[in-house]
């Protein structure tokens, strides 16, 4: 059966996919996999063509496979043909279809607290003989987002959605400091989920300790969806050696 537990010591050292779609929590849980003893086989992206995909995460999807050069690890996209749960679905059990003719035994994701989304990836799994590993299921969302800042990750805020948080954080960087106005804005009683699990913000990583090389954005733009919804959109990016204390640049 699928599992969200760690995985235990004889099973550490197993070959796994990682489900990343270029946000912090994807790519730390699969992070968190490799530091506790695991090997990354390649790394899927569902790619939907519908921004307002039910299961998976749309902004900046087309760098990835920059992540995924600078981190070392093979990329592959699983384009969703169709738009609504069942193509997604459909879209997942092709994925998993592929995670066992590459060589890898399970799949790392980097769900915290959607049931529907974790359900569903569970069940896909489950009928592929996949195990899952979800290191931050459960997780509290504040101590989540502390864990990836103190790892080092450059995370950007690439949408907004939530009336709370104003577009004006579109390609910052989430840091302690910006906590702190976050804990201002809840504490005037307007709550939101510190790591953005009920999609009032997303996210794109530029930069890791643990990548070869970083991701530098050369040019991008801001989209305005009405109804509060933004999103910082990467037009050019490119990769370049990290510097020794590793930040990434933002411009554009």
């Amino acid at each position: 059966m699928p599992t969200s537990r760690p995985l235990t010591p004889e099973r550490e050292g197993l070959s796994l996919a990682a489900l990343v779609s270029g946000g912090k929590d994807s790519i730390h849980a699969a992070r968190l996999y490799e530091e506790w003893g695991g090997t990354l086989r390649e790394i899927i992206t569902l790619r939907p063509s519908d921004p307002d995909a039910w299961l998976f995460h749309t902004p900046n999807l087309r760098w990835v496979p920059l992540q995924a050069e600078a981190w070392g690890i093979p990329h592959r996209f699983v384009e969703v043909r169709g738009t609504g749960e069942e193509a997604e679905l459909r879209a997942l059990g092709e994925a998993l279809e592929g995670v066992r003719r590459n060589g890898a035994a399970g799949i790392v994701v980097g769900a915290i607290e959607s049931s529907f989304q974790w359900d569903r990836v569970h069940q896909m799994a489950h009928r592929a003989g996949l195990p899952v590993f979800s290191p931050l299921w459960r997780v509290d969302g504040r101590r989540v987002v502390d864990e990836e800042i103190a790892a080092g990750l450059d995370i950007r805020i690439a949408r907004v959605a939530s009336e709370p948080l104003p577009p004006s954080l579109l390609g910052r960087r989430i840091t302690r400091d910006l906590l702190r106005e976050w804990e201002s804005i809840q504490s005037r009683g307007r709550p939101f989920h510190w790591a953005g699990e009920g999609g009032e913000y997303e996210t794109l990583v530029l930069d890791a300790p643990f990548w070869k090389r970083r991701l530098t954005v050369d040019q991008s733009h801001v989209e305005d969806r009405g109804g509060g919804q933004s999103t910082w959109v990467v037009d050019r990016a490119h990769t370049e050696e990290r510097s020794p204390e590793g930040p990434a640049r933002k411009s554009g």
